[in-house]
């Protein structure tokens, strides 16, 4: 579970810069509508205003046109109408400029001793000349602050003979606009807090996969290559995550590996020591025998000089399978793969063990379904492995028996290699492929345990399977089953 913390220093970053930003902006946006909603609520008020004085003095207009005088029941209502409104005080002035004036009838107010401000003047001034202002501040008449509006009024022939003066009271308007105020105030403190939690949430969730890479990072540092991040997103942060998460594997893979390979050298020097103590005690024996002069028979000692060769041989032999095992449990081994004849195989190697076969009073057979059975495969360590099998299967046969050799290729390509000879006990099986591991048996004395293990290898080497059969005293069968190769990849069928 992801816990707010802060000392971390990128959350508190990340959560201080959102933070600013969005309440920079719910500032600036509170402020650019309050100022706008005043602006539009005061144009507004205006419009309204000179709406309203428009009209009165285009009625006024009418009236005078018509010769209305102040016994006509429709001006004097429209009269009274005026003078009930709560937040206007309206004037019906005469126009002092003009020759024509207007009715005292038509008028309600006589400005001409009163001391005006010079906002009403310059409104008054401009409805002279037949055009519509307005002005707003204090006014020592009414004592307060006041809007003043006015508008020509026109007689028959055109003339301006009066001026109608709004003045309106603007307290109602400031409440408005004061109340308004208020709540888009509320609503940019409420705006900023939002802005603060969706900081927190935006600063959560970017900084928590960095925490988790920061922290799978120090794990790697230490060694431990089991860590992984574990986050699954379609951005930048899930690549570079996935990214890390690969490495690791690499990592782990690379110890593994490396484990593995120092294992195998300790393993290597751990049994090229074991084995080789024993051929060399044996040699230093003789050598010392022959060195002191104790033997003096010539015939003797030539059967020394004959056991010296014979563990030199011997540990020739094991030094060569310890040196071919531990190539090919290498993991960075690769065999260089071509399409080979196993047929050719077996020709090649029943050609070299005729000789031998005959020595031994063995039958060799090769027995198979085609002229051509081609696999995928290095050619010398699959002769390698088969090689190996037929040692054994000769080492261990008796005079007189037959070594069977069967090669099919249907679905896969199998190998049979099966013998008559002393077989391998049931107990046994199991452990056949362990390095070092010898029968008891006296035909495996000299025998160095690693020929099935290189077997193994190769197999596996190859993608095959390898399967062994065996009952004591009526043989082995080794059943070797690998992938056929498709015929259109083969370029030359006679190989």
């Amino acid at each position: 579970m992801y816990r707010l913390r802060i000392k971390n220093g990128l959350f508190l970053q990340v959560y201080i810069s959102f933070g600013v930003v969005l309440t920079l902006f719910a500032l600036i946006i509170g402020s650019m509508y309050l100022n706008l909603y005043e602006e539009n609520i005061i144009k507004s008020y205006k419009k309204q205003l000179k709406s309203q004085v428009e009209q009165i003095g285009q009625k006024m207009s009418q009236f005078i046109s018509e010769n209305d005088t102040q016994g006509s029941l429709t001006y004097m209502e429209y009269l009274v109408t005026l003078e009930n409104s709560n937040t206007t005080d309206i004037w019906l002035i005469k126009n002092p400029d003009s020759e024509e004036y207007l009715e005292k009838e038509f008028t309600n107010a006589d400005i001409s001793h009163i001391d005006l401000s010079e906002g009403t003047n310059a409104v008054i001034k401009k409805a002279k000349k037949g055009k519509i202002s307005y002005k707003s501040g204090y006014d020592s008449i009414y004592e307060r602050t006041m809007m003043c509006v006015a508008a020509p009024i026109y007689n028959a022939g055109g003339k301006i003979v009066g001026i109608a003066l709004l003045n309106s009271y603007v307290e109602e308007r400031d409440a408005m606009i004061q109340a308004s105020r208020k709540y888009i105030l509320y609503s940019i403190v409420a705006g900023i807090l939002i802005s603060l939690l969706l900081a927190l949430v935006l600063a959560k969730v970017i900084t928590k996969p960095i925490s988790a890479m920061r922290r799978v990072a120090l794990e790697l540092a230490k060694g431990n290559y089991e860590r992984r991040t574990k986050i699954c997103k379609n951005n930048e942060i899930g690549v570079l995550a996935q990214s890390m998460d690969k490495l690791a594997e690499k990592l782990e893979k690379n110890e593994s590996e490396r484990n593995a390979m120092e294992q195998m050298r300790l393993d290597f020097f751990a049994n090229v020591s074991h084995e080789l103590r024993t051929p060399i005690t044996v040699m230093r024996g003789y050598a010392e025998t022959l060195a002191d002069g104790i033997v003096t028979v010539e015939e003797k000692k030539q059967k020394y000089y004959q056991r010296m060769v014979a563990e030199c041989q011997g540990m020739e032999r094991l030094v060569g399978d310890l040196l071919t095992l531990s190539k090919v449990q290498n993991p960075h081994f690769e065999i260089v793969k071509e399409p080979v004849n196993l047929i050719q195989i077996f020709y090649d190697i029943l050609r070299n063990y005729k000789k031998i076969a005959q020595e031994k009073e063995l039958q060799l057979q090769l027995r198979k379904n085609k002229d051509w059975v081609v696999m995928q495969g290095d050619y010398d360590r699959l002769r390698q492995l088969f090689q190996n099998i037929l040692d054994n299967a000769m080492k261990f046969s008796p005079p007189n028996s037959t070594i069977r050799i069967d090669v099919e290729e249907a679905e896969k390509i199998k190998v049979i290699i099966e013998d008559e000879g002393v077989g391998i006990a049931e107990e046994e099986l199991p452990y056949i492929f362990e390095k070092f591991y010898k029968s008891k048996l006296c035909q495996n004395e000299k025998g160095s345990g690693l020929g099935l293990v290189i077997v193994k290898y190769i197999v596996e080497k190859h993608d095959g399977n390898i399967q062994v059969e065996s009952k004591v005293g009526k043989g082995t069968k080794f059943t070797f089953t690998f992938e056929k190769i498709e015929e259109d990849m083969i370029e030359d069928k006679d190989l």
